[in-house]
């Protein structure tokens, strides 16, 4: 498991570092404080389809080794979903409210909760873990 953690970490700061991870993520939250849809449009996407394409395409032969299988996530803030021994989970950049079970989308003004980039990291491992790896 700590392999592959590092492999994760590492796999998403090839991209950035966690400081340019973490600028991203505050733009957006200040984008969805001041109201700016056009500016919180043209952040949004972007910014998950840079974490979605690390974990699909970056880390494939990490987790094909690991037998772990990716698919597209549920959540509108999920990474991906990751399956491994009939268990699943959804590592996820932002936080969610635990009284709507964590799959219910964020709110939008005001209400946006995006993690750091070592929060979604440690999120993300701590998913992993309860996939039962061998």
């Amino acid at each position: 498991m700590n392999e592959l953690a590092a492999r994760i970490r590492a796999g998403h700061l090839m991209v950035r570092t966690s400081d340019e991870w973490d600028g991203l993520s505050a733009a957006l939250v200040q984008a969805y404080h001041a109201k700016d849809d056009e500016l919180i449009e043209q952040l949004r996407s972007p910014f998950l389809q840079s974490w979605r394409t690390v974990t699909s395409y970056v880390l494939r032969d990490t987790f094909d080794a690991a037998g772990i299988t990716v698919t597209a996530p549920e959540h509108p803030w999920g990474i991906a979903t990751l399956t491994a021994n009939g268990h699943s989970c959804e590592p996820l950049l932002c936080d969610t409210p635990e009284d709507e079970g964590g799959k219910a989308a964020a709110a939008v003004y005001g209400g946006l909760q995006l993690l750091t980039f070592d929060q979604i990291i440690n999120g993300y491992i701590d998913g992993l873990s309860e996939l039962r790896l061998g």
